[in-house]
């Protein structure tokens, strides 16, 4: 009576562990999405800066001679290249306002490797309307008669011992997935 309850347990493990890796995959594929997103704002910021420096020569080439020959004429040489100056100063603390506040700004929280492999290994396989049928095939799998024993002698007490051992994990396990999915129908959605 090892087999069934052995192979049982190997599916059990093997469903784990395609859990984990789901969660691995998933993990990895929100990191790579937030190191794409992470290169993109360096790039905006980089425009941003770049912007600031084209502005700053754009309005020194097309305003300053403009605007310092206007206030020259009504103030003096004095003022009018104190007032360009102080123009063209605003204009680029603007645009490195600007860059500055996008690389403050905060990345998206994104679960723990540990936090999904956590919850990979406590999920259930088993959607809701399968655990009847899951149940029906570990309660026939587990009272099928012992495959022919060749040339081998095995005690009945020991047979027995297997049996116990895969109905008590069986219930067990069964047990805390029906516990796990009455507390989640409990728990609001978030």
């Amino acid at each position: 009576m090892l087999a069934p309850s052995s192979s049982l347990l190997r599916a059990g493990v093997e469903l784990k562990l395609n859990q984990v890796k789901l969660a691995t995959r998933s993990y990895l594929r929100d990191r790579t999405r937030q190191a794409t997103s992470t290169v993109a704002s360096y790039a905006i910021v980089a425009g941003l800066f770049a912007a600031a420096g084209i502005f700053m020569i754009a309005a020194c080439l097309v305003g300053m001679t403009a605007l310092f020959r206007w206030i020259e004429i009504h103030y003096g040489q004095f003022w009018a290249f104190g007032a360009v100056g102080a123009l063209l100063a605003m204009i680029a603390a603007i645009c490195a306002g600007l860059a500055a506040a996008k690389l403050r700004q905060k990345t998206p929280h994104l679960p723990s490797l540990a936090s999904r492999l956590r919850v990979a290994v406590k999920a259930s396989p088993l959607e809701p309307d399968k655990i009847d049928a899951a149940r029906d095939t570990a309660r026939s799998v587990l009272q099928a008669p012992p495959a022919s024993r060749r040339g081998r002698h095995r005690s009945p007490s020991r047979d027995t011992r297997h049996m116990q051992a895969g109905l008590i994990l069986m219930a067990t396990l069964l047990g805390l997935a029906a516990t796990r999915r009455r507390w989640q129908a409990r728990q609001p959605d978030v």
